[in-house]
């Protein structure tokens, strides 16, 4: 790491040289100044410095008037103030408008590099944390969109996400649901948080229970040890409801009183927690429509949808089906090391006058699939399934029926030789073990050629 730039303001010359030369002998590049007045006109031109050393007691103007100046022209800039014994009360008052330290002349060499290397240390952590988040926001999932409607409902969602309160999501399997919940997340106040998600449909009651709620030891046949739920591991944070509409009464009862009280029991437990979480929920289900059929309660309905936000399914919103498509696209050409670029005119009109029964998620399927199955640069209509009328899928656009198992020999085929029959490699990328994969290529006959 290069070395930073420090700015000396002091009246005297003996000081300026005396710092300017143990300072350069430390490898840092340094500029002195004699007066307030060069110093506020060297930050309004060429503003940049890493550091100012400043004295109280300059002859043209005062030391906190100086302070003040620069803390309006840089206010990103640390600055230490340098002070005799008599003014250390003036240091102290800017300490408290935001300096960073002070020393008190004369002062050893060392003690002044001891701050000058912790001031430097904290700007490198704080560059390395911003650094960080910019990569998690990268990473982060994206929403691809073009149409009018959805940038409605995008600007929507990160003006409440600034809220800290509870968000219900409505909308068809495969809308992005979940997609929509981080994105609260990631723009709200918790960004820096863990964004913690349980699906409410794929666990049993009772098992959703102990997942949300934890257990002490002893609480039911096979607790031997005390486990942390969900709840508690949320403090902080936000916590994503998915398929909340598929909870029994019993969970939604406990889970209001979280929501009512900020704070919750674990089972086999009789000592509350206290928890501070934000709440998103999301549901395919019509939710008034299970209120009036009593599965699912109204106050904790309420207390979910402080505010609502309506996902339109993909038939909707044709304009964002070739961004989509693309993204798709590029993701998946990347993950099976595959030079496909582009989707055919006539495979894109093929797309876009489906309907989509299975929204934004079948049209991520049908484009790892069509990856799967190219032979060129090139997405077209023979690598495309053909869809019946009432959205049922058919066979492909060549016209032979395609079954799972010739679907799942071709993806392994093309992970396999993406990856010159590296074993390994490939069983990782499949998500599967070395030893499945070997049945695989046995079973399928995929081995060298």
């Amino acid at each position: 790491m290069a070395k930073a730039k420090i700015l000396i303001c002091d009246d005297e010359a003996e000081i300026l040289r005396y710092l300017k030369k143990i300072l350069e002998g430390e490898g840092y590049h340094v500029e002195t100044y004699s007066s307030g007045t060069e110093l506020i006109s060297r930050l309004e031109g060429s503003g940049f410095a890493d550091l100012l050393l400043q004295d109280m007691r300059l002859p043209d103007m005062d030391g906190l008037t100086i302070f003040n100046q620069t803390r309006r022209i840089r206010p990103d800039l640390p600055v230490v103030i340098m002070t005799a014994y008599g003014s250390i009360d003036t240091a102290v008052d800017a300490i408290k408008l935001g300096a960073y330290d002070y020393i008190t002349k004369p002062f050893p060499k060392e003690k002044l590099l001891g701050i000058l290397a912790n001031i430097f240390e904290r700007q490198q952590l704080k560059e390395e944390n911003r650094k960080l988040k910019e990569d998690l926001q990268v990473k982060a999932p994206q929403l691809v969109f073009r149409s009018r409607q959805f940038r409605e409902i995008y600007d929507f969602t990160l003006q409440v996400a600034a809220s800290d309160s509870n968000i219900l999501i409505l909308g068809e399997s495969g809308t992005g649901k979940e997609l929509i919940a981080s994105t609260i997340h990631n723009s709200s106040q918790r960004r820096g948080k863990t964004f913690y998600s349980i699906n409410c449909a794929a666990l049993t009651e009772t098992l959703l229970e102990s997942q949300l709620f934890g257990h002490v030891r002893g609480a039911f046949t096979g607790a031997f040890s005390t486990q942390k739920g969900i709840l508690a591991e949320s403090d902080g944070c936000t916590l994503f409801l998915d398929e909340v509409g598929d909870m029994s009464l019993a969970v939604q009862a406990k889970l209001l009183r979280v929501i009512q009280e900020g704070e919750f029991i674990p089972v086999g437990s009789t000592r509350p927690q206290s928890v501070d979480i934000r709440f998103v929920a999301a549901t395919n289900r019509d939710l008034e429509q299970e209120m009036r059929s009593g599965r699912f309660r109204e106050d904790f309905y309420y207390r979910l949808n402080v505010i609502t936000i309506n996902l339109p399914p993909l038939r909707e919103r044709p304009d964002d089906i070739e961004p989509m498509a693309l993204h798709f696209l590029e993701r998946f050409s990347k993950r099976m090391k595959k030079q496909v670029t582009a989707i055919s005119a006539a495979a894109l009109e093929m797309l876009i006058n489906y309907q989509w029964p299975g929204n934004a998620r079948e049209l991520e399927n049908v484009m790892e699939r069509a990856v799967i199955l190219a032979r060129t640069n090139e997405i077209t209509v023979d690598t495309l399934p053909i869809w019946k009328k009432d959205g049922s899928q058919l066979a492909n656009a060549s016209g032979g029926s395609l079954s799972l198992e010739a679907l799942e020999k071709e993806h392994i085929r093309a992970v396999y030789e993406a990856n010159s029959q590296n074993k390994s490699k490939t069983a990782e990328l499949l998500g599967i073990s070395r030893k499945t994969l070997d049945r695989k290529i046995v079973e399928y006959g995929l081995g060298s050629r």
